[in-house]
């Protein structure tokens, strides 16, 4: 039996599985600049690379980075992404500097269905606050050490889900994995 969609073309196949990673820059200095231009500290220099090389162990192929415009995020960035086997496409967004919760999910929500894994730097209170929105449930002991911990500078969360992006929403997801660099 052949379902017809309403174009009349073939049906649509099962929905894709999608996998967000929420990292959050590492550890910043506090020099007399404003809070946009604030630099890594020297324990930040040190925890990216690391935060770096635990993201390449996940395996996970990333399509698409989106990293906040803040010179932290993207020192943060510059210094992971050269532990990645692979170099995703990198989007420096200015909305993600200072996002609120609604502000991070209508960002994801304009990403192209093309994406399947996605990589967001990002700030707190907002990537915990995501992180903790889309886990409708968790594997393992995951939640508990996010919760725990508070999200932590260089920590990530793997948030998986399925469906389109302009679908997620609060409670969609699975926390697959938390990590931070002093557990």
């Amino acid at each position: 039996m052949s379902v017809a969609t309403s174009s009349g073309g073939t049906p649509p196949g099962p929905p894709e599985s999608r996998r967000i990673v929420l990292l959050r820059h590492a550890k910043a200095d506090w020099p007399e600049v404003s809070d946009h231009e604030r630099p890594l500290a020297d324990r930040g220099r040190m925890d990216a690379p690391v935060a770096g090389r635990r993201l390449g162990e996940t395996g996970i192929a990333f399509d698409l980075a989106l990293c906040s415009t803040a010179a932290r995020t993207r020192e943060t960035w510059k210094l992971a992404v050269h532990e990645l086997p692979h170099r995703p496409k990198t989007v420096y967004e200015e909305r993600l500097y200072d996002a609120s919760l609604g502000d991070l999910i209508a960002l994801l929500n304009e990403t192209d269905d093309s994406v399947n894994d996605l990589l967001v730097i990002g700030h707190n209170p907002g990537v915990h606050a995501l992180a903790d929105a889309l886990a409708g449930k968790a594997e393992g002991d995951a939640l508990a050490r996010m919760t725990q911990s508070g999200f932590p500078t260089s920590s990530f969360a793997v948030v998986g889900f399925t469906g389109s992006w302009k679908s997620l929403e609060h409670g969609v997801g699975t926390l697959l994995e938390y990590w931070a660099p002093h557990d």
